[in-house]
């Protein structure tokens, strides 16, 4: 499926269709909608950059505990 935004609203909301795409990964990430890794890809940047944009935009990461857990067990670290 393409998408296509004109450029008159890109003009109007004064940005590029690559940073409209960064904001939609961002917003689809921060919904829960889509993983880190598929957003990463859709906003074409690559793992920090992508980081850098979800901290620029007060998102913070989504991680639970059984990612956390996963970790711990993952490096020998027991609580």
């Amino acid at each position: 499926m393409a998408l296509v935004v004109s450029d008159y609203f890109l003009n109007k909301l004064e940005t590029s269709a690559d940073e409209l795409l960064v904001d939609l990964a961002c917003f689809l990430y921060e919904k829960r909608r889509m993983s880190f890794g598929k957003a990463k890809t859709l906003s074409g940047l690559n793992r920090a950059a992508f980081q850098k944009a979800l901290g620029d935009r007060l998102i913070y990461m989504n991680y639970d505990e059984e990612e956390l857990n996963t970790d711990l067990k993952n490096l020998n670290i027991q609580l």
